[in-house]
């Protein structure tokens, strides 16, 4: 009992103590540090996250109407720049008058902020009666339109027609052509 009640075991506990509580105390603030930390640590990852994913499947409704319906075989989600880059996309948009367009492209750049989509390579667009194709094609969701200022092909049973640049407006189902417009209808008429 004696070599426990010496003045230099008794020290060699104080200093013990006080390295054990000096550590417990340094790990409590580290710790905290680290986890106040980790909440900005989080969100910049979050703020600025790249996405991908395989099979995707979105629907865009307006006032509890489906407009248009979109599948792809992959998508990156670009958070900084508000986009959604898909590949191989396939688009279904759907008219008043209960008939569908279905648009399909190589790439599609869907902006989150206003469901504009850019739509490139081998673009083509079919409805009951026509098919027309181009190599770049704009989707404005708000105005409802579809446009291309590239080249255009169209074909149908009883005409062809191509244009420099076209607008068809998805609520009225009208379509202008501009541009070195030239057809030809019911295979005799030539525009």
């Amino acid at each position: 009992m004696a070599a426990f009640s010496t003045p230099k075991f008794k020290l060699f506990l104080a200093v013990l103590i006080l390295v054990v509580l000096g550590g417990t105390a340094a790990i409590f603030v580290g710790y905290r540090g680290i986890m106040n930390k980790s909440d900005t640590f989080v969100s910049g990852i979050r703020d600025s996250a790249n996405i991908s994913i395989g099979n995707v499947h979105q629907t865009s409704t307006r006032n509890g109407v489906k407009e248009w319906i979109l599948e792809a075989v992959s998508v990156r989600y670009l958070n900084e720049k508000k986009q959604a880059v898909f590949d191989n996309l396939a688009v279904t948009f759907f008219l008043k008058s209960e008939n569908k367009v279905h648009l399909t492209g190589n790439k599609g750049i869907l902006k989150t902020d206003s469901n504009d989509i850019e739509v490139t390579g081998n673009v083509v667009i079919k409805d009951k009666d026509c098919e027309l194709q181009t190599e770049k094609l704009y989707y404005k969701h708000h105005q409802r339109t579809l446009s291309s200022q590239a080249p255009v092909k169209v074909t149908g049973s009883a005409f062809n027609l191509s244009a420099d640049s076209m607008v068809f407006d998805l609520k009225t189902n009208k379509t202008v052509f501009e541009g070195n417009v030239k057809g030809t209808l019911g295979g005799n008429i030539t525009m």
